[in-house]
């Protein structure tokens, strides 16, 4: 998505059960490296996006039915 001049890579977790902790607590090194290589070739892709300052958000959600709830973190974490 696009936030102002931001291309933005969001990353949606569940989890229904709270006692592992909500979604982004499932975002492992590796699986920020895996996003880190599919924002690249989204990139290379699309050059009209490739002067953009990029982030990565996680919509984090936890719980079942009315139960549920839902955390967005923006620039949750950083990519080398």
């Amino acid at each position: 998505m696009v936030d102002g001049n931001e291309l933005v890579f969001v990353e949606v977790r569940l989890r229904n059960h709270a006692r592992f902790g909500d979604g982004a607590a499932s975002i492992t090194a590796a699986k920020r490296q895996k996003l880190a290589r599919a924002a690249r070739a989204f990139l290379q892709r699309h050059p009209r996006y490739q002067s953009c300052p990029c982030r990565f958000d996680v919509v984090a959600i936890k719980g079942e039915g009315q139960r549920m709830e839902m955390r967005w973190l923006k620039n949750a974490f950083a990519v080398g």
